[in-house]
Parts: C-alpha cells; sequence; structure tokens
C-alpha cells in the first residue's frame, strides 16, 4: 500500500487531505479534513495519513489534550489502527519470507519510516508479550525482533 492508495482510501470517505505547511504537527484531522505537513517525504506522508485514517476510524471528538488518558487511549488506537494498517504481523512475516535481515531493510520493504516501524514493533510488543504466533509462523519481540518458521 502506498501513500497514492491511503489517498484514495479518503476520498472513498468523503475526507478532503491537503499538504500543508504545518508547525506543530506532522498531521491533523478536524472534521472531514486532513492536513499533512508539506515538507515530508513521501514515505512519512504515508505513515502519517494512515494515522489520521487511523483517527477517522477510531476516535471521537478533540483529543488534542493528552494530559487526558481517554484521549491518550483514543490515541493509541489510531496508531494501532495505521500499524496494522501499514505493516500487521503479515507485514513482518512476509519481510521474513522477503529476506529481510534487520530493521532498515523492512522498513524499506513495507515502505515505512524507520521510526514508523519501531513505534509499531514496541506497539506489538507491549500488546503481544515476548512473542505470537501467525499461522505457522513466531514473531519474537524479546529481546529483539525475529521471526521463525515453524514445522
Amino acid at each position: 500500500m502506498d501513500y497514492t492508495d491511503l489517498l484514495i482510501e479518503a476520498d472513498c470517505n468523503q475526507l478532503i487531505v491537503k499538504e500543508k505547511p504545518l508547525e506543530a504537527f506532522d498531521g491533523r484531522i478536524k472534521g472531514n479534513k486532513i492536513a499533512i505537513k508539506k515538507n515530508l517525504t513521501t514515505t512519512e506522508k504515508k505513515c502519517v495519513l494512515a494515522e489520521e485514517l487511523g483517527h477517522h476510524y477510531t476516535t471521537v471528538g478533540n483529543i488534542l489534550n493528552q494530559n487526558c488518558i481517554q484521549n491518550r487511549k483514543q490515541e493509541q488506537q489510531a496508531r494501532l489502527w495505521a500499524y496494522n494498517k501499514l505493516i500487521g504481523l503479515n507485514g513482518i512475516i512476509n519481510a521474513y519470507k522477503y529476506g529481510c535481515q534487520n530493521l532498515a531493510e523492512i522498513s524499506e520493504y513495507l515502505e515505512v519510516s524507520p521510526t514508523f516501524l519501531s513505534d509499531a514493533i514496541e506497539k506489538y510488543r507491549s500488546k503481544y508479550g515476548e512473542f505470537t504466533t501467525l499461522d505457522n509462523y513466531i514473531i519474537y519481540f524479546e529481546p529483539y525482533l525475529a521471526v521463525m518458521e515453524m514445522y
């Protein structure tokens, strides 16, 4: 999935996406309008748009005040939605099958920023613990990311 695919998804949901010279945020959604920081790379824009779409699908109201625990929970829901959209456990397995050996290669293969990938792995670690299984694969999050095929 690339940035154009996400723009199409936004359009199908009657969301208007504009690239703007934002200062405080990389992205912002208000009503049916999404603003993306103009000077980001296409890969970074893709990650930001996925998170803003996550807000569209999962959050309610103004959650800018992150001192409120409910707002922080909604922020995390939107991020998890984005991680699953662009990476997911299947994406990690596919990167392993492709032959990716480290986080930089996985990031490049999945076309996400290294920071986005690292944050996703940390989120998966907190959600699943030391490891999880999917189909015939074990995905380890501790002590570092590793995938093993079960026989």
